[in-house]
């Protein structure tokens, strides 16, 4: 089954590099680990791809996630056990968010699984696939490289990946990985032909009759990006004066600059205009949406169904009947014909102002969660890839309206809390001519700042706002106030750059709103080093959608701690 060692043998793992260049995969993360060394040789020696090796496992996942979700396709090296599962956390976020991540995962070799020893890295039992089955569960697809079958199971799996938007998971042996076979042929074949041509009448006959001549509303999500029909829903908003919102979870889908642009809908959350005007449209098109607990405050949405054509990957629904197979990109487009046709100019969107502009805020007075978001906002170029920790940050950024051509990432559904530091530099990797701004919390960024000194040593120049607001925040809005579980320990931010290997860069650490506007001048300045801007905030401040979001489950909290006392009941302590 060993192919002879030659430099001039095309394998297995040659093939897969390959077709992951094919799909526009410039960059692979990893860590390395005896099980995926030689596979890791070819990465370097492969002319379209470069090897980008990650702090830790967790933190190459994550990074993965990040440049999956700007390139539409992205991979992790792992070893087998130890590595696949530190990166497993990753791998899940991925697939709860629908990014297309291909987890490679280099294993013993298939002559070590036959003897059935207690090889390193495995639970000792001499069962090889544990981890395999454990992976069925946060991935799409998934393949166990055997030789005769590899380059097979390799498209397939790939397919899958592509079609579905989610991670998928290879198992490569090491005496697969250098197993000899042939280049690809052909492209890698495409899933086609998943509308009807019937569903797609009956939906636009069914469409047309609810549309007749009232003024559509859109609300998107972010399954019209993960999908990439955004210029579809765009010809559909440039079709009439069509008014559209999108949940905090597709921020920035569309241009927020716009005047037909709502704002963001968090069911009662919303402000009042927002909210109106979703939940009252004569008719409203929901696009790729999928409404979660935090980006619908607590499923509180008030959606009519009798007035909502629903939008969705492989089916659509008018006023609750459905219409399948019918892809999303095909739905968008029938409903832009249908304002065309009617041939009806809808009058402009008038909308109040979200809130009076700002009072610039004298330079020492001290800063606050309002203050910073407003300031950042006003600093933001087009171009910039905004990625917003889950937490005060994410939710302070969501309701500011961004320039057109900045791209918002956050992880609102999945929520792991220091996934957007190493996200960062996968989303800068993935787009080199666009500057990322990372906005973090002091608590999430202790998980994953071993990888700050990565985008140094990648030629990378973020700006990174930490804001220390002593600990974690939300949890304190939630439950436990003062509890010492949601204390950290308290680091010299501005030092953390140089201790970890970053040469070129600026720190600075902002109290009041002088030194945060003179930080924020600089990093526009400085375009070719890491900014870094530790913020302090007072512990409690929370962004006002986070005080909407964050009230339910409080109340859901103290209820449930009022329905523990009540049940008590004294101990008998005799005996």
């Amino acid at each position: 089954m060993t192919a002879p060692k030659s430099e001039t043998v095309y394998t297995v793992g040659d093939y897969l590099l390959d077709r992951l260049a094919e799909l526009g995969v410039t960059e692979i993360f990893g860590v390395p680990g005896d099980y995926n060394l030689e596979f890791l040789d070819h990465i370097v020696a492969h002319p379209a791809i470069r090897w980008v090796g990650s702090a830790n496992e967790l933190n190459a996942g994550y990074a993965a996630d990040g440049y999956g979700r700007l390139r539409g396709m992205s991979a992790v090296v792992t070893t087998f056990g130890v590595g696949e599962l530190s990166a497993a956390n990753a791998i899940a976020g991925s697939y709860a968010e629908h990014v297309p991540v291909v987890h490679i995962v280099g294993g013993p070799s298939k002559d070590a699984q036959g003897t059935r020893r207690a090889l390193h890295h495995s639970l000792g039992d001499g069962d090889f696939e544990h981890f395999f089955r454990i992976s069925r569960e946060i991935t799409c697809a998934q393949a166990n490289l055997m030789p005769a079958t590899a380059c097979r199971e390799i498209d397939r799996v790939l397919s899958e990946v592509r079609e579905h938007k989610r991670p998928g998971y290879i198992l490569l042996s090491t005496d697969v990985a250098r197993f000899p076979t042939e280049p690809p042929g052909t492209p890698l074949p495409r899933y086609t032909g998943g509308t009807s041509p019937r569903a797609l009448s009956l939906f636009i006959d069914a469409a047309t009759k609810l549309v007749a001549d009232h003024r559509m509303t859109v609300l998107a999500d972010l399954l019209v990006h993960r999908l990439q029909v955004v210029k579809e829903l765009e010809t559909l908003l440039t079709a009439d004066v069509v008014p559209y919102a999108t949940l905090m979870w597709g921020k920035s889908l569309l241009d927020e600059s716009s005047p037909n642009f709502l704002g963001i809908y968090a069911g009662a959350a919303s402000t009042e205009a927002v909210r109106a005007a979703i939940e009252q449209a004569p008719v409203l098109v929901t696009a790729g949406v999928v409404f979660t607990d935090m980006v619908s405050g607590f499923f509180s949405q008030r959606i009519d169904p009798a007035r909502t054509i629903d939008v969705g990957q492989y089916q659509s629904s008018v006023a609750g009947e459905v219409f399948a197979p019918l892809e999303m990109g095909a739905a968008l487009e029938a409903l832009a014909s249908i304002l065309v046709r009617r041939g009806i100019s809808s009058p402009p969107v008038e909308l109040p102002p979200d809130y009076p502009p700002a009072d610039t805020p004298s330079p020492d007075r001290p800063l606050t969660q309002q203050i910073l978001w407003d300031r950042l906002c006003a600093a933001l170029t087009p171009g910039n890839v905004v990625l917003a920790d889950q937490g005060t940050s994410f939710y302070g950024m969501a309701d500011h309206r961004l320039p057109q051509g900045v791209t918002f990432i956050g992880q609102p559904l999945w929520g792991s809390i220091g996934y957007t530091l190493p996200a960062a530099l996968g989303a800068g990797l993935a787009h080199r001519d666009r500057r990322t701004v990372l906005l973090i919390g002091d608590g999430a960024a202790q998980l994953t700042v071993q990888e700050l000194g990565a985008f140094c040593r990648e030629g990378l120049s973020p700006v990174i706002v930490v804001v220390n607001n002593d600990g974690y925040t939300i949890e304190r809005a939630i439950h436990g106030e003062t509890a010492p579980y949601n204390d950290i320990a308290s680091w010299r931010w501005t030092d953390i750059p140089s201790a970890l290997g970053v040469a070129n860069h600026s720190a600075f650490r902002a109290e009041t709103y002088g030194e945060l506007d003179e930080a924020f001048t600089v990093a526009a300045e400085r375009k070719d080093q890491m900014v870094l801007v530790e913020v302090v905030v007072p512990r409690l401040d929370l962004p006002g959608l986070l005080t909407a979001l964050t009230r339910p489950a409080r109340d859901a909290h103290s209820d449930a701690s009022m329905r523990i006392m009540s049940n008590s009941r004294p101990t008998n302590s005799g005996g």
